[in-house]
């Protein structure tokens, strides 16, 4: 029926039957549109389901930890690394054949961290262990998903988080929302990176800001195309669900667009350690004024199978990310950064009072302010070195800031961090 017969003076008749028309395509449409209101709600639960499912394997036991979580006990061939299709087939690598500075050797790592005489557990630990031959995986609940902007982007990092010390643009470095607080090196090939860094429960603002420590090991250009490995500690409302600082992981192999995931939320990193459980709370923290508790973690590629290790503390080696999940890291990383990261998300047109470390600048010094120590990098003689020509980076010094310096027992290290919103950074 077209516009004529409107103009053209139709009959009372015709006038009905296409308002009638009309009425029943409107509720036709009514009707549709109420369907398809509740189809993509089926249909969400449908894929949380699914991915919740995958994720969370059968365990053989599971131990409820003080902070609510759930830790599940999964046989280590049955961890979600195995469901990537490259390995299928794959031969599980228990331990490194080398680590820096020679032969792997069991006998010469010490169990847990006993750098400062002040132990760092996880809060799990106090309700049970898993046995041998099982890994702990902290259970993904339909909450965690729910909170992610989609079941797709659920554990992964925003495009564009990485620190760019070289980029001679701010507003394109600032365009991303995250800030940081960092010393770095490049211009060599690096074959690992180790640190000593204390651990606080920075306050976070916004649920969807985060607050992280951590180690960078970068290969390729800004672009996107970027490999990198990341591990240290973090506060992250958005993908755990409450304000506990927790040991993290991550990688990506293109600039966080597909690839790579927090912790063990997508297949890639394989954990053979039955003792630490990625993402889960670290106990205790540090304090202001107080006792200053600390972790280490060492990542370094070995020479012989070409997968990059990681180390926590002094005596738990976690696992490694196998080398064909990268291009550029598989054969070395092209930088390396040290130190912290914030979201900025200005919801409220001012800068975010998130906390970086402490939340206390650099010059407040030792136990008011948080550091990395000890910071070193892995030759290719896979070899332990203190890092040449470091480079510090920070996009807003009055909100961030980081300084270095260099002793005897400390050896390279630096304060960093900062309160976020203040009268200098408003």
């Amino acid at each position: 029926m077209d516009a004529a017969h409107f103009s053209s003076g139709p009959s009372r008749r015709r006038v009905g039957l296409t308002a009638g028309f009309f009425l029943f395509v409107f509720f036709c449409g009514l009707i549709s549109l109420s369907c398809a209101g509740r189809l993509p709600v089926s249909r969400q639960k449908l894929e949380v389901q699914k991915h919740l499912n995958r994720l969370n394997k059968p365990p053989l036991k599971s131990i409820k930890s003080p902070d609510g979580d759930i830790i599940d006990c999964v046989h280590i061939s049955h961890q979600p690394a195995f469901d990537h299709p490259f390995l299928k087939d794959h031969k599980l690598q228990m331990r490194p054949s080398y680590h820096p500075e020679g032969l792997y050797d069991q006998k010469k790592v010490s169990t847990g961290n006993k750098e400062r005489g002040k132990p760092i557990t996880q809060l799990w630990h106090m309700n049970g262990r898993c046995p041998e031959d099982t890994i702990p995986i902290r259970r993904t609940k339909k909450e965690d998903v729910l909170r992610a902007s989609s079941v797709k982007r659920f554990g992964k990092k925003r495009h564009r988080s990485i620190p760019q010390p070289r980029s001679a643009d701010p507003d394109l470095i600032n365009q991303s929302g995250h800030q940081h607080a960092i010393a770095y090196v490049e211009g060599d090939k690096y074959y690992g990176a180790k640190s000593t860094m204390n651990v606080w429960e920075p306050k976070i603002q916004q649920p969807n800001e985060f607050s992280l420590s951590q180690i960078w090991l970068l290969g390729g250009s800004f672009g996107e195309d970027l490999n990198s490995i990341e591990a240290g500690w973090q506060v992250s409302p958005d993908l755990y669900g409450d304000n506990n600082t927790r040991l993290f992981t991550y990688w990506t192999s293109d600039a966080y667009q597909a690839t790579g995931c927090y912790n063990l939320l997508c297949s890639g990193f394989i954990q053979v350690n039955s003792e630490i459980a990625m993402g889960a709370s670290i106990s205790p923290v540090s304090a202001y004024r107080n006792s200053q508790y600390d972790i280490s973690i060492l990542v370094w590629k070995d020479p012989k199978e070409g997968n990059w290790w990681m180390q926590f503390g002094s005596g738990y080696v976690l696992g490694y990310w196998p080398s064909f999940l990268f291009s550029y890291l598989a054969d070395s990383a092209s930088m390396i950064e040290w130190g912290g990261e914030v979201v900025n998300s200005e919801s409220d047109g001012q800068h975010t009072s998130t906390q970086m470390g402490s939340g206390h600048f650099p010059e407040e010094g030792f136990g008011k302010s948080s550091y990395f120590r000890n910071i070193q990098v892995v030759d290719s003689s896979n070899n332990l070195k203190a890092p040449k020509g470091i480079g510090t980076f920070t996009e807003q010094s009055n909100c961030y800031d980081v300084q270095t310096g260099s002793n005897g027992d400390w050896g390279h290290y630096f304060y960093y961090g900062g309160p976020g919103r203040n009268p200098n950074c408003p």
